[in-house]
């Protein structure tokens, strides 16, 4: 009986750990920090042809229209919408090039300009671009495996892969926080990241259309 018993035990105690696993509420998932997939979603892919403009060099970039890449994958959980609730963002952002500018993010600034959000790296090596909506301020740091980047409010902000391999990442933010593409569609950021010597360098935008220009003429 005893032996019974504890066995009935054991199962409810599984099935309860089961249970516990099951996002019935969508409170919980099994997440793939390789491939950067989400179990039970599906991510938002985005291929050069969706973010062409974002390129200072539009000449590479139609060029590599022809073979049209995938340059990253998003899958958002924004299941939680109550005041003080979080959404949170699954990204790969894939290696390559346009020319000599690494493959980036379109970018964004938050409808809710206030809210900040914190970036957490997984694996691979890239660079987040942050620039201040009220100053103009813009400033390029570090975004890779084991290492967080903390993006104020009022702070545009895009992810750039410098490395050779996935840059996978969390994005985690207030519920609140919305995407705002437009404002930054309109101007950009003032800076780019290009590859010089085998390394990725930060440039003044303006100063890297000159140097398209010169190579042009």
């Amino acid at each position: 009986m005893k032996t019974h018993q504890k066995k009935q035990q054991n199962y409810r105690i599984q099935v309860d750990m089961e249970q516990s696993l099951q996002p019935e509420r969508s409170d919980a998932f099994s997440f793939d920090a390789i491939n950067a997939s989400i179990t039970g979603r599906t991510p938002t892919a985005r291929y050069l042809s969706d973010i062409q403009t974002i390129f200072a060099d539009q000449m590479a970039c139609h060029t590599l229209l022809a073979q049209n890449p995938l340059l990253y994958c998003v899958t958002q959980i924004e299941d939680h919408n109550d005041e003080g609730d979080l959404h949170y963002g699954l990204a790969v952002l894939m290696p390559g090039k346009v020319g000599r500018e690494y493959f980036m993010t379109k970018g964004h600034i938050h409808a809710w300009r206030p809210a900040a959000e914190v970036y957490i790296g997984l694996r691979g090596r890239g660079m987040m671009l942050l620039e201040d909506e009220r100053t103009g301020e813009c400033r390029a740091v570090p975004l890779a495996a084991n290492s967080t980047v903390y993006v104020p409010g009022y702070t545009a902000h895009r992810t750039i892969n410098v490395g050779d391999e996935p840059l996978v990442y969390w994005g985690v933010l207030s519920s609140a926080a919305g995407h705002d593409y437009g404002a930054v569609a309109e101007r950009n950021f003032r800076l780019v990241v290009v590859e010089q010597d085998g390394q990725p360098v930060v440039m003044e935008r303006t100063d890297f259309l000159a140097e398209l220009v010169e190579a042009a003429a």
